[in-house]
Order: C-alpha cells, then sequence, then structure tokens
C-alpha cells in the first residue's frame, strides 16, 4: 500500500494532535500523529476498554525516522514501567490489558505488569518468517501478554474459537461425527482458543493490508484480542499503533478506538486503511464469524488469501 500526493494531502487533514485536557468526544476513532508520551497527561481517565501496547522491541530496529536501540533488559524494563505507569490512569476497572514482546524481554514485561495489573497468561504466536542461525534456534515466535486491571473483565470465548481440520475423524457408536463437523470443504473442528497461535500468516508483499512497515502486524491477530476482550462500541487505545492494524481491525469489527503513533507517514498509511474499511471489512483468515486455520481450504475461498 502506498500514498500519492494527493492522499497526503487529504488523510494529513484528518490527523489530530492535542495540547490540553479533551474530551472521549474528540478522541473517538481518530489518530493522534503525536509522540504517546506528550498525549498522557491531557487524556481522560478511565475511557478504556482495551489497551493494546505493542512499543518498541528491545532490539536496534529503525522506523522511518526513529531508531530504537537495544538496551540492558533492567533499562528495557525501566522504560516500559515508566510507560505503563502513565497509562494506568486511562484504564476502565473492567479494561484489559495485551504487552506485545520480543523473546529477550518479555520476562521484564510481565514483571512490570505485575506491579500494576492481574496478569492472566502469556500468549505465544508463531511468525512463519524468520532468519536461521548456525549457533542459535531459529528465533520464529513472540509473545503477547495479557492483563488486566481486575477480576471483572470480558473474554467473550465463543467468539474466538478456531475452526480446524480434523485429522482423526472419529464417530461414535453410531458412526456419527464426535465433536466435528463434515462439509463440502472438509472435516472441521471447533477448537477452544488457547496461547499457542499457529494460524497467523504475517503480511507480505501480495496481500491488500501490507505496507512498508518493517514490524506490521496482521490484522487477524488484532482481531482475536479485540473480539475476546471487548464488545461492540467498546474503546479501544493502541499508543504505539504503527500503520494502524490495531484501529482498522477495530473499526471493521464496530469498536471505537483511538490510535497514537509519531511518524507521520505511518499515520497517514493508517488513515487510508481506515477509509478502506468502510468499504472492505474483509480479515485474513476470519469468516462468518470464525477464526479459520492457517492455509484451511474454507479460508482459502476469502478475498484477501493465506
Amino acid at each position: 500500500m502506498t500514498l500519492s500526493g494527493a492522499e497526503t494531502d487529504h488523510y494529513g487533514k484528518n490527523l489530530i494532535r492535542i495540547t490540553g485536557p479533551v474530551g472521549i468526544e474528540t478522541l473517538g476513532n481518530r489518530i493522534l500523529n503525536q509522540d504517546m508520551t506528550e498525549t498522557l497527561a491531557f487524556l481522560p481517565n478511565g475511557f478504556v476498554d482495551l489497551l493494546i501496547l505493542d512499543p518498541p522491541y528491545n532490539l536496534n530496529k529503525t522506523f522511518n525516522s526513529t531508531t530504537f536501540r537495544k538496551k540492558s533488559i533492567a533499562k528495557y524494563a525501566d522504560w516500559f514501567e515508566g510507560m505503563l505507569a502513565r497509562l494506568r490512569p486511562v484504564l476502565k476497572k473492567t479494561a484489559s490489558v495485551y504487552v506485545c514482546s520480543e523473546w529477550y524481554s518479555s520476562t521484564a514485561i510481565h514483571l512490570v505488569l505485575d506491579k500494576f495489573l492481574k496478569v492472566r497468561n502469556r500468549i505465544t504466536w508463531e511468525r512463519e518468517k524468520g532468519r536461521g542461525a548456525k549457533k542459535n534456534w531459529k528465533n520464529v515466535s513472540e509473545d503477547i501478554w495479557f492483563a488486566t486491571v481486575s477480576d471483572d473483565y470480558t473474554f467473550n470465548v465463543e467468539d474466538v474459537k478456531l475452526k480446524r481440520k480434523v485429522l482423526a475423524p472419529y464417530t461414535d457408536t453410531s458412526g456419527a461425527p464426535k465433536d466435528w463437523q463434515d462439509s463440502s470443504a472438509g472435516q472441521f473442528r471447533l477448537t477452544h482458543p488457547s496461547n499457542l497461535w499457529k494460524d497467523i500468516t504475517v503480511p507480505f508483499w501480495s496481500m491488500p493490508e501490507n505496507t512498508e512497515h518493517p514490524a506490521q502486524k496482521p490484522e487477524k491477530l488484532f482481531a482475536k484480542l479485540i473480539l475476546a476482550s471487548t464488545n461492540e462500541n467498546d474503546f479501544v487505545f493502541d499508543p504505539f499503533m504503527g500503520v494502524g492494524s490495531s484501529i482498522v481491525t477495530a473499526k471493521k469489527l464496530g469498536r471505537r478506538f483511538l490510535g497514537a503513533e509519531i511518524d507521520r507517514g505511518y499515520c497517514l498509511l493508517a488513515a487510508k486503511r481506515l477509509h478502506l474499511a468502510e468499504f472492505d471489512k474483509v480479515i485474513q483468515g476470519y469468516r462468518d464469524g470464525l477464526f479459520w486455520e492457517r492455509n484451511s481450504l474454507k479460508a482459502r475461498t476469502c478475498k484477501q488469501r493465506e
């Protein structure tokens, strides 16, 4: 996905900056083109149902004009704790929080979250992309920590079940399928969502959602988080939104949202994606209210292929 000069001018008008206290009516379904740390003092308290944190990983990485340098685990933990402490007031008492992390600093994320929230689980998802190593194991996974403010929180388990191919189609004594369904597309079983995700496809060049962002996550991943931990019209906040995969997914699923990103180019791409989402609500790998196993027959009939 790219931007023309005319699109840059058009979508640039939709970006906002805040320099003083604002209400929820100003923030709903908007993009803040601003350093997240500049905005926190101006955000209202208790307006967020779901906080998605995908901060810069503890790696040497360049994002357009911004470069993040790898720190010691202790320093990264201090940085993350300072940021989380300032975000904590925006959360409702029933809010959920998901934090994306690479393996090296994942334990630090856990310990910091435990100071402020109730840690519920760690999701590990498989990236099919990864560089081989001669003296180490190939790294093809990332973590997502799941936490809540309190014991009163949303978790819609029926909305995030995975439809998987049946490898061993057992039957009962009458010969009827046991816990699986037979269809023209194959034999499938609905399974409860686990904390090990192997059905995620990282956006690649031929997928409509793909952009120039070097660490873009797929809409399918965010759809799982949003459907599990919010209801329609709930508020999703992503203060490190990148090119907007989280807020675009929130829009497609009927949630309110606020995204913040310091890089203007990424904000413009996110704005264009939001506009396109008004006409196309397809989420690759999610169809008919179900998440489909990667490369399963039915999922390949979607407009956006896996």
